[in-house]
């Protein structure tokens, strides 16, 4: 099948409600809701593992949880798993100690930890790079300029909702914050159809018909730029989401066709709920910490920002994406 071609999209004839504990909605969360602070046991493997790397060195994708002993921080990792699948669907890893530790020596061992949750994917179709820097590149987004490397406000997304394979989980350790604003947000799409099926009933199947998708350039240059999927869909009886506003609109573009009236008023409707401040956690994102989400299911953002005028303190994240299924490829 070429990515011209549409996938078979089975439309439920009845929209949820879909439960569980993910179904939640900021409003009913408490502060510490999904957070799994790092035992005394896993911070002293950690520096355990540092003064093993320092004595050998090993370029760091090379690294793998056998080659360490860090059992706690497996246990705490599984935890998270546990969290993302099972669970609220997100987690806070509170935290890393990088005031004993170098940028190096942090990517190491967030790439470890990642590595015990699950199974990294490429983020690029260029190189297939497996470590993906977030940080304000100066160029406004666009076709072929992801939101991610700009300072611009996002609206809520899952990662890569553009590729044929999106990633089921995504990481994010935080290096630097920014000087002002930078504020993330995580959003339940699963309480946000179950909203839209009560409130937009008329509505809610046109998501779970394809939309254009721009694909980023993220693809060979004779390849066709944009993808057909559907928003919403159904995947091993649960729900799978797949949003990024901009990226629709400019998949439209691309095609040289126009957003309907309908399709028009179901992504209004959908984003509608989605910002509604009930619906979403909000948290300013520390130095040290990591946020994991369930890429199917949650969706995230991150508010505009001003960065400080020292290059070495700009806002800074490390992304990983995991996915079990299928090649380690981008496209899966």
């Amino acid at each position: 099948m070429s990515v011209a071609e549409d996938l078979t999209t089975n439309v439920p004839t009845i929209f949820g409600p879909f439960k569980g504990p993910n179904a939640w909605t900021g409003a009913t969360l408490g502060a510490d809701d999904g957070t799994i602070t790092l035992s005394p046991e896993c911070l002293a493997e950690i520096g355990e593992t540092l003064a093993v790397l320092r004595a050998n060195p090993l370029p760091i994708l090379a690294l793998g949880p056998d080659d360490v002993e860090m059992p706690a921080c497996a246990t705490a990792m599984a935890a998270a798993r546990r969290e993302l699948d099972h669970g609220l669907g997100f987690t806070i890893i509170d935290r890393l100690p990088l005031d004993d530790m170098n940028t190096e020596e942090a990517t190491a061992i967030y790439w470890l930890l990642a590595r015990m949750t699950g199974r990294p994917v490429a983020q690029k179709w260029i190189d297939g790079r497996l470590q993906y820097s977030v940080t304000d590149l100066g160029k406004p987004s666009g076709n072929g300029v992801r939101p991610d490397v700009t300072n611009e406000d996002q609206s809520f997304h899952t990662d890569n909702s553009y590729n044929l394979c999106p990633p089921d989980h995504v990481g994010l350790l935080c290096l630097h914050p920014a000087m002002e604003g930078g504020i993330s947000r995580v959003v339940s799409m699963t309480a946000v159809h179950n909203r839209m099926a009560a409130e937009f009933p008329d509505l809610i199947e046109r998501l779970y018909e394809p939309f254009f998708f721009d694909r980023q350039r993220e693809h060979a240059e004779d390849d066709i730029k944009t993808i057909h999927r559907p928003v919403l869909s159904t995947e091993d009886g649960g729900l799978r989401v797949r949003v990024s506003r901009n990226l629709i609109y400019q998949g439209y573009k691309l095609a040289g066709q126009t957003v309907d009236q309908r399709s028009e008023d179901a992504l209004a409707a959908w984003f509608s709920i989605v910002d509604d401040p009930a619906m979403y956690k909000e948290f300013f994102f520390e130095p040290g910490q990591i946020q994991f989400v369930n890429n199917r299911i949650m969706g995230h953002k991150r508010t505009k920002f001003t960065d400080w005028p020292d290059e070495s303190r700009k806002r800074h994240l490390l992304r990983v994406w995991l996915r079990e299924r299928g090649p380690r490829f981008y496209n899966g």
